[in-house]
């Protein structure tokens, strides 16, 4: 009886964890099926402000902005997965790459939707997620850029956070994409657990301080 009960569990837990693997691969191929294709005039920026989750949602909110990619830059590890930088010794830190119309949106903008969205005082984290891998970095490619971002750090410094910004300006080396299953991770689960607790709630903050910049279809 004891033998057959056993097998019995092994059965059931097998018909479980194949259910799991399935519905997961079923996942994995829709999330693989939505493709980006930017265009000549497409512009990408990068900033690092916490767990990318939340960084994409916020960045995919407004207008202008095409595209939010979550990924990995700022290290100098090659080829870093989630699970390498979970570590905090790879250097790298969970990034959003930004793809937007400079028509509509300036990175001047960008700039000002990166530090209005996030702590710029924390060192090395965004409540509740701590580490260098959630620092805070405003990536540059161009020589206006930088300057962008240092006199935006500068004006916040003296009007608003008395020269505590922890903020790295960091020229871009290199952006790996994350892994598919962090890709529009808040909006494909929204009943998540720190979606609900932490993701949705930034959200919300951003949109209620910036309603203005918002995409009208803005979830």
């Amino acid at each position: 009886m004891k033998k057959r009960v056993k097998n019995l569990s092994i059965a059931v837990a097998s018909i479980v964890a194949l259910a799991l693997i399935f519905s997961f691969s079923i996942d994995l191929k829709e999330i693989q099926l939505k493709t980006y294709e930017p265009n000549q005039n497409t512009k990408v920026a990068y900033f690092a402000s916490g767990c990318f989750w939340c960084v994409e949602a916020i960045f995919e909110s407004v207008n202008g902005v095409e595209e939010a990619v979550s990924g990995y830059a700022g290290g100098n590890t090659l080829n870093p997965t989630y699970a390498k930088i979970g570590t905090g010794k790879t250097g790298h830190a969970e990034t959003v790459a930004v793809y937007y119309n400079p028509e509509k949106v300036s990175f001047e903008t960008l700039v000002t939707v990166f530090f209005g969205s996030h702590d710029p005082t924390t060192v090395n984290g965004q409540h509740p997620d701590y580490g260098t891998q959630y620092r805070s970095i405003a990536f540059y490619e161009t020589a206006k850029e930088k300057e962008i971002i240092t006199n935006a750090i500068d004006k916040l410094n003296r009007e608003i956070y008395d020269n505590k910004i922890v903020t790295q300006i960091t020229k871009l080396k290199k952006f790996y994409k994350a892994e598919d299953y962090h890709q529009d991770f808040e909006r494909r689960n929204p009943n998540q657990g720190y979606v609900k607790a932490v993701s949705v709630p930034r959200l919300n903050r951003f949109k209620n301080k910036f309603p203005a910049l918002l995409k009208k279809e803005s979830h």
